[in-house]
C-alpha cells in the first residue's frame, strides 16, 4: 500500500514504529514531542510541528501520507478538518491518506477509557469529513484491526502477518477501521 519509491509521511509518528519499518523513497515524521527523534532511523526526516500546521511541508510534495491511533485525540472536528486540509495540501494529485483508528460503532465500550480521546470517529463519519475536505475514498474497512495489542492474545510478528492476510477474521476481532483517501488528479 505504500511503495518503496514514495515520498511518505508519517503523521503524529510516536516512537517511530511505521516510518522506521516502511521503505520509501524519503521519510518525513511529524510530531509534537520533541523526544521523538531519539527513536527515529537515521533516514527519517523529523520535523516537529503540530499537524494542523505542516507549514514546513511544501504543498504537493508527497506521494503518501500515514497516521495511526491519532485523529481521536484531536479536540473537535473543526481541527480534524484542519488536518485533513493540511494533509490534501502536501499531498500531489493522486497521493494517498492512509488512516487507521479506533472505530467508535465497534469500540464503544472501551474507547472512553483512554483519557486523551475526544473525537469519536467512525469508518463513515471519517469517510464523510474526508469528501468535504476534497478527497476521493479508495478504501474504507470499518473492522481492520483489534482495538488494541494488549491482550491475553500472542502477538507475535507472523501471527499478525497471518491475521492481515485472513480478511474474514477481521469481522470478529476487528475495532479498527482503515480508510484510504485519495487527492484527485488535477
Amino acid at each position: 500500500m505504500i511503495g518503496a519509491q514514495k515520498d511518505v509521511l508519517d503523521l503524529a509518528c510516536g516512537y517511530g514504529e511505521f516510518i522506521n519499518n516502511i521503505s520509501a523513497r524519503s521519510k518525513t515524521a511529524i510530531d509534537i514531542n520533541p523526544d521523538a527523534p531519539k527513536y527515529l532511523n537515521s533516514d527519517v526526516r523529523f520535523v516537529m510541528t503540530p499537524a494542523t500546521d505542516l507549514a514546513p511541508i511544501e504543498s504537493d510534495s508527497l506521494d503518501i501520507a500515514f497516521t495511526s491511533n491519532f485523529l481521536e485525540h484531536l479536540p473537535n472536528k473543526e481541527c480534524c478538518d484542519q488536518v485533513i486540509g493540511e494533509i490534501l495540501r502536501v499531498l500531489r494529485p493522486g497521493g494517498r491518506f492512509v488512516i487507521m483508528g479506533p472505530n467508535i460503532r465497534y469500540a464503544y465500550r472501551e474507547y472512553w477509557d483512554f483519557y486523551d480521546h475526544y473525537l469519536p470517529l467512525s469508518h463513515l463519519s471519517l469517510e464523510e469529513g474526508l469528501k468535504k475536505s476534497g478527497f476521493e475514498v479508495v478504501r474504507n474497512v470499518p473492522r481492520f484491526l483489534p482495538y488494541t495489542m494488549k491482550s491475553s492474545l500472542p502477538t507475535a510478528g507472523f501471527l499478525i502477518s497471518a491475521y492481515l492476510k485472513m480478511p474474514f477474521a477481521w469481522r470478529f476481532f476487528g475495532k479498527q477501521f482503515l480508510v484510504v483517501g485519495q487527492k484527485p488528479a488535477r
